[in-house]
């Protein structure tokens, strides 16, 4: 008789942890996945502003733009 009701249980509890491992496993994905564009957009903004300042930078060595539009657009690109 105990067994019967023990392996009812049993299979809910075994059922129960399956579906959690599920939900954990479907939470975690979407997780990874929300966290990877902010972060690279973040970094690649950042990347490409820097990228943007060095080419900026060589243009007005060269004498391409004068300092005045030098300081124009390097507050458009800080924005």
């Amino acid at each position: 008789m105990m067994n019967g009701g023990g392996m009812g249980a049993g299979f809910f509890g075994t059922g129960f942890l399956f579906i959690i491992l599920i939900v954990a496993i479907v939470g975690i994905f979407i997780w990874m996945m929300r966290g990877k564009n902010p972060g690279q957009s973040s970094h690649s903004t950042h990347h490409h502003n820097h990228h943007s300042l060095g080419l900026l930078k060589e243009r007005l060595a060269k004498g391409e733009i004068t300092e005045e539009e030098y300081e124009r657009l390097k507050r458009k690109i800080d924005e």
